[in-house]
């Protein structure tokens, strides 16, 4: 048996999230489908770093590849993106020592979220578009109250599958580039829905609808208020999987141009 470990892109508009479920389609379950076909009913396994939420999407997510075979990596790749749909996409795929986990191996996860403040025909499935007026510096500076070691309870779903509610917050980044607002979380882990329902609160933060004393009552105490506020899954990007002594580029950047068209762009009349 021999281990690989896999770098994966995906649009995830149109799957039930990474995880793989009886009934519904999803990342780690296609995966699994097209592996089959690829190693000829030889058992196969699949971990992911993490599990994405339905409809959330991927820049790079990392799993592990467990399958009796002599194909190269590169072949593995080929072969794997020969039989995927177009909106799953294999970047890149490595041998992997025996003992590497791409979930516990993992020392951080990055999560990038995209605001729009226009309506965009091109840019839909992935950003959120907000209508109201948001004060930028607002949601900027009670973002830095989210950094550290919290209990993240009023900010997740309940789930069996983890024991902890408390997450620590390495970094979150805050930028305007045109009219988009991008917001980067940076953890040890995520529980489900948090990173959805924190963007939530920093948006009713920029709208005035709450302040920062809000979002420090529901790192102190559990509340359900959070869970009003979740963001649609279509703006957010797991961006990056960090294992040791990997560091993510600092540069915050869009996923998408949605500047367009604009006025001053039109032609001048002779």
């Amino acid at each position: 048996m021999a281990r690989f470990k896999l770098y994966i892109e995906y649009e995830g508009t149109r799957y039930s999230g990474w995880q793989m479920q009886n009934n519904s389609k999803s990342i780690q379950g296609k995966l699994h489908e097209v592996s089959k076909v690829i190693f000829k009913g030889e058992h196969v396994e699949i971990y992911g770093s993490g599990r994405t939420d339905a409809g959330v999407h991927a820049l790079c997510q990392v799993a592990h590849l467990d399958v009796k075979t002599m194909l190269a990596p590169e072949i593995i790749r080929m072969k794997m993106n020969d039989e995927l749909p177009s909106d799953i996409n294999i970047l890149e795929v490595e041998k992997a020592n025996p003992n590497f986990h791409a979930r516990y191996d993992a020392k951080s996860r990055c999560y990038l979220y995209q605001i729009s403040r226009r309506r965009t025909s091109f840019g839909k499935p992935f950003v959120w578009w907000i209508k109201d007026q948001l004060n930028f510096n607002k949601m900027n500076n009670a973002s830095n109250l989210f950094v550290g070691m919290h209990d993240f309870t009023s900010f997740a779903d309940n789930d069996d599958e983890e024991k902890s509610t408390k997450v620590l917050i390495e970094e979150v980044q805050i930028k305007e580039e045109g009219d988009l607002i991008l917001i980067r979380i940076t953890g040890s882990h995520f529980l489900w829905k948090q990173v959805r329902r924190m963007v939530g609160v920093l948006v009713e933060i920029g709208r005035g609808k709450l302040t920062p004393d809000d979002l420090k009552y529901f790192l102190e105490h559990k509340s359900p208020t959070p869970a009003k506020y979740t963001a649609p899954p279509s703006g957010l990007f797991l961006e990056r999987v960090l294992y040791k002594e990997e560091i993510l580029a600092p540069e915050l950047r869009p996923l998408i141009n949605i500047e367009g068209y604009k006025k001053s762009q039109r032609p001048i009349a002779k």
